[in-house]
């Protein structure tokens, strides 16, 4: 017989209820305020919208020294019948280190039989073989230590949408860019533009996550790789992720489904030195209007 959705969704919040009680204390599980009550309404009324996603972190100390490595968690509707989108994380690991950890833990949940709960199995997983990670980063380390200089990539990705206007996709948007420490924009409104720069695994990975299960009306029109010899902190156009919201021209109904003023766009984008971009979004030559 096939699974339900909300047989699905009855399965993930018996999953967060137990590993609330494996990880009783503040801040071992990080878990938005509405994120369960949004699951437990939809099951109680299913002609309603579907609930957002459920997104979860869990800190975990592993090894001797205690080293923290958080797991992030994003469950499709239709988990445990689809796998999880599972990211570990840790500032004691080299990028590369962090990008075969995930890469292993990735091997391993996809080896599990679909329908099973796998997030502790996940937990598990990462305790367990993330010294590896660790320890091969020590050695990496005091490798590179006696090489000559290491070049960095900066990577920065722009991406336009039909519109932007929800905020839960918005929450999803800035949560997601200061997760993976990435700088940049987004442009709420008609249309809508984001900009994303960092490094390069983090920025595929906000564009992997932004897009799941299907934002339609969506693409990267344009990505840059800028090579040093220094920090990529040194390359980056934007301090931090702004929210920009310029007035718009007008009203066009009851949405306020209206159009961005791209002028204040053009000139945003020309005080950040990408002026250029303005004709790779929308296929005209920007100008600004004399004053």
């Amino acid at each position: 017989m096939a699974v339900t959705l909300k047989e699905c969704l009855e399965l993930q919040l018996l999953e967060v209820e137990m590993l609330l009680s494996m990880f009783p204390k503040k801040g071992e599980i990080k878990l938005g305020e509405d994120a369960v009550p949004a699951v437990q309404r939809y099951l109680r009324n299913a002609d309603g919208a579907l609930p957002p996603q459920l997104e979860y972190s869990i800190a975990l100390d592993v090894g001797e020294a205690k080293v923290k490595v958080e797991l992030q968690v994003v469950l499709p509707h239709m988990y445990p019948h689809v796998a999880p989108q599972l990211f570990a994380r840790s500032n004691a690991l080299h990028r590369q280190q962090q990008l075969q950890l995930n890469t292993g833990l990735a091997s391993h949940i996809s080896s599990l039989d679909s329908g099973e709960l796998r997030i502790y199995e996940a937990v598990q997983w990462v305790k367990d073989n993330s010294l590896t990670y660790l320890e091969n980063t020590k050695i990496s380390s005091e490798s590179a230590s006696k090489e000559v200089v290491v070049k960095e990539t900066l990577h920065r990705m722009w991406i336009y949408s039909h519109h932007i206007y929800r905020q839960e996709l918005r929450k999803k948007i800035f949560d997601c860019a200061k997760n993976l420490n990435l700088t940049g924009f987004c442009l709420t409104g008609k249309p809508g533009v984001i900009c994303v720069e960092g490094l390069r695994e983090n920025c595929e990975e906000f564009w992997r996550v932004i897009r799941y299960p299907n934002w339609k009306h969506i693409s990267c029109k344009h990505v840059e790789n800028i090579e040093t010899e220094g920090s990529i902190d040194n390359l980056r156009l934007f301090h931090g992720f702004e929210d920009l919201q310029f007035q718009a021209h007008g009203d066009y109904g009851l949405r306020n489904d209206y159009h961005m003023d791209l002028g204040q766009f053009l000139e945003f984008l020309k005080q950040h030195q990408s002026g250029n971009i303005f004709q790779i979004l929308f296929g005209v030559e920007g100008k600004l209007s004399d004053k």
